[in-house]
């Protein structure tokens, strides 16, 4: 928006900052080798131009804005350079042994101090030189280390021009330049914040020149190359990284910036350039640029002008206090330092990455073996911080190398529990964790039980349901195929997310299921993943589109015993060992795409050769199976539908469950053949046997080779 001819320039106040890392650091240098000593202190601090629309950026402070305990020279901090998100910009730490101390300061004669220090890097060509010096902060503080509480000020000195200058007009630089000078700008800005010249790096110089010529042809030089730029520029602007997002309103570094302009190059029309930026690229529609009128009176340069900048805290001239007692402890650190990755992730590669999602969601692994102990890890990967694991076994001697969780000691004295034991060892990894160990068996069809153990059964199986219903996702990840019948029964009744991992020798199936039968495809959060409703119903897709079936949908016998008379190979899951790693990384994988698919469980299954070019959603595809092979270093994506006849997850065998309860588990359990006569597989196994060929019938012909056909 235009301005004004002579309507006064105003700045938007620079922000601070601090990160938590700078005040642990501070609080170990201080134990470890200031002690006592209040003398100034050398940080460095960090901003970099606006990369967004709403929000404005602070000056940072961060752990290496201090110098390191283990350097023997002075206490001087290293600056960064050559970094196109970090401008370093010196300042000064003024801390104080007590609080009295603290409020006792002469904050203005500091002010003034620091002000004199610019005023002379100008006045002496130094901050030609190195333009950071433009950004000189102060910062006064009070660490009680007791509390782990911090009371601290910041002061960004500005000097004062006299009388201040005015403003001509500010607009958006698309709108100031023409289309071809804008376009040449952006090109040049974006070379120069990449540049990664080893003679000199650019990229962190917060303050410089711009040159268009006749031709529209931008180029962006250093302040030491003024008067190399009088000769052959048609347009000079004088550009600076602004922090500020205010479309009306350039940034804070601009006043020291006019104050150089005026004082070493006596211009009384300065054309400037707020440069700011979008996902890390010039962006000319949120870049300003303006006109300054400076009128200065005569003599203003013989005296240092007047400086201000105090920061305001909430519009108030008083201090700023932390308290970091929980933050300060290492787990909470730890939190910290874990989420690192995954809110990088979101700067560029994954904007939509729904952190909150994955912190909440609970997880629940049916198996603490090698797949359980993989799975458990990698969750915490990816920032699920509740995670129940569920195993009746107890560590083996042969189990560490395989399992990521144990070490020898938990196999010594009989061995601990494996539920137990990967909670220790997870909580040791992350102490923010918040796992929880089950020891229980999973009943399973094919092993009945008799009178006595009845009752122990149904309360592992109520069990079972209860964990189930306090879930939101569900890991299949133990060693047998009838193990997985119960889980992947209560899933489907309760419409839980369920995803399955199996081992071979050398190769595998990763899964994720489809929804139940009785559930429907409205209103999927993936804050709070997939619960369960009481007022459910059957979907009708009105695409007729069938649901995806589940672990056991292309089976046509019911799971049964599969571990009695086994030799001690086939007991064992004998698998290569970089098979698990593989598929358990897939399984949480496949978890992360559910939760962020707007779809959420009921997404149809993708297949790789059938997607061109990049997927629509943010992780890629998401499909339903995924097989691969070691052997041939191979993998593949399936679809399976679900199937009317599913001894685990079907309409009728659900209906029968719902109906009767504990009383056709105890059936599915107890009698073999219960479930196949109940979903209709027994009378399939039947006409199957019925159906023959007759191989002996021979034709009209009498038959001959010639009737023989080669397959």
């Amino acid at each position: 928006m235009s301005k004004k001819e002579g309507a006064l320039l105003q700045f938007a106040p620079m922000q601070s900052s601090v990160d938590e890392g700078f005040w642990h650091r501070f609080s170990s240098l201080k134990l470890n080798k200031l002690g006592i000593d209040d003398s100034p202190l050398p940080i460095i601090g960090f901003y970099a131009p606006c990369s967004h629309s709403q929000v404005s950026n602070h000056l940072t402070l961060l752990a290496e804005s201090l110098p390191s305990e283990s350097s023997d020279s002075s206490l001087v901090p290293e600056p960064s350079s050559g970094n196109r998100n970090k401008c370093s910009v010196p300042g000064i730490l003024y801390n104080t042994n007590t609080m009295e101390g603290f409020h006792a300061l002469d904050k203005m004669k500091l002010l003034k101090e620091e002000a004199a220090k610019i005023w002379n890097d100008i006045v002496t060509g130094k901050a030609v030189e190195d333009c950071s010096m433009l950004s000189r902060f102060l910062l006064i503080s009070f660490a009680d280390l007791k509390k782990w509480s911090f009371h601290y000020w910041f002061a960004f000195p500005a000097l004062m021009l006299d009388p201040p200058a005015a403003l001509v007009n500010l607009r958006p630089a698309s709108q100031w330049l023409s289309a071809a000078e804008a376009e040449s700008l952006s090109t040049a800005c974006n070379e120069w914040r990449n540049s990664k010249s080893t003679a000199e790096n650019v990229a962190d110089v917060p303050f410089f020149l711009v040159t268009i010529d006749p031709q529209s042809r931008a180029t962006i030089r250093l302040l030491k190359d003024w008067d190399a730029c009088q000769s052959d520029a048609h347009k000079i602007l004088f550009g600076f990284y602004d922090p500020c997002h205010l479309p009306n309103n350039p940034g804070w570094p601009l006043r020291n910036f006019l104050a150089l302009i005026s004082a070493k190059w006596n211009l009384k029309s300065v054309q400037f350039l707020c440069y700011r930026e979008n996902r890390g690229f010039a962006d000319m529609g949120l870049s300003l640029v303006g006109e300054a009128l400076i009128t200065v009176s005569e003599g203003w340069k013989d005296t240092m002008p007047n400086a201000v900048g105090w920061e305001l805290n909430k519009g108030r001239k008083v201090p700023r206090c932390i308290s970091l007692a929980q933050s300060m402890d290492p787990t909470r650190l730890a939190v910290s330092a874990a989420d690192l990755n995954l809110k990088l992730m979101r700067w560029r590669a994954l904007p939509s990455l729904n952190l909150s999602a994955l912190s909440s969601v609970k997880c629940l692994l049916l198996g603490a073996g090698t797949l359980g102990c993989q799975v458990a890890r990698m969750l915490m990967a990816w920032g699920v911080r509740k995670i129940t694991l569920v195993d009746n076994g107890k560590v083996a001697m042969s189990n560490p190398l395989r399992q990521s969780l144990y070490t020898l000691d938990d196999c010594l004295n009989g061995g601990s529990f494996k539920a137990t034991a990967a909670v220790e060892s997870l909580k040791r990894i992350f102490p923010a964790v918040e796992a929880e160990g089950v020891v229980m068996a999973i009943p399973m069809p094919g092993h009945p039980v008799n009178s006595q153990e009845q009752e122990s059964v149904l309360d592992d199986c109520r069990r079972l349901s209860d964990l189930i219903d306090a879930h939101d996702s569900v890991f299949l990840l133990t060693d047998t195929r009838e193990s997985r019948w119960l889980p992947t029964l209560l899933c489907a009744n309760t419409n839980k997310i369920t995803i399955t991992a199996a081992l071979g020798f050398d190769s595998f199936l990763v899964m994720r299921h489809g929804a139940g039968p009785f559930s429907h495809a409205h209103g999927f959060n993936a804050e709070t993943a997939i619960s369960s409703s009481s007022d459910v119903h059957k979907i009708k897709d009105a695409k007729g589109k069938h649901r995806l079936g589940c672990y056991f949908c292309n089976d046509v016998v019911a799971p049964t015993d599969s571990t009695s008379n086994r030799t001690l190979d086939q007991q064992c899951t004998v698998t290569r060992p970089g098979l698990a790693p593989i598929a358990s990384a897939l399984a949480v994988e496949l978890l992360v795409s559910i939760l962020h698919h707007p779809e959420g469980i009921f997404a149809e299954g993708d297949i790789s050769s059938n997607v061109i070019g990049t997927s629509e959603q943010p992780l890629g595809i998401l499909p339903h199976q995924i097989r691969g092979s070691l052997a041939q270093f191979s993998q593949m994506t399936l679809v399976g539908y679900s199937s009317s006849s599913c001894t685990a997850c079907c309409d009728t065998v659900l209906s029968e469950y719902r109906n009767k309860g504990m009383e056709f588990i105890l059936q599915a359990i107890n009698h073999p053949t219960y479930l196949e006569d109940l979903t209709g597989l027994t009378e399939l196994m039947k006409s199957a046997t019925a159906f023959s060929l007759d191989w002996d019938k021979d034709d009209d012909d009498g038959g001959g080779d010639e009737d023989c056909v080669e397959i």
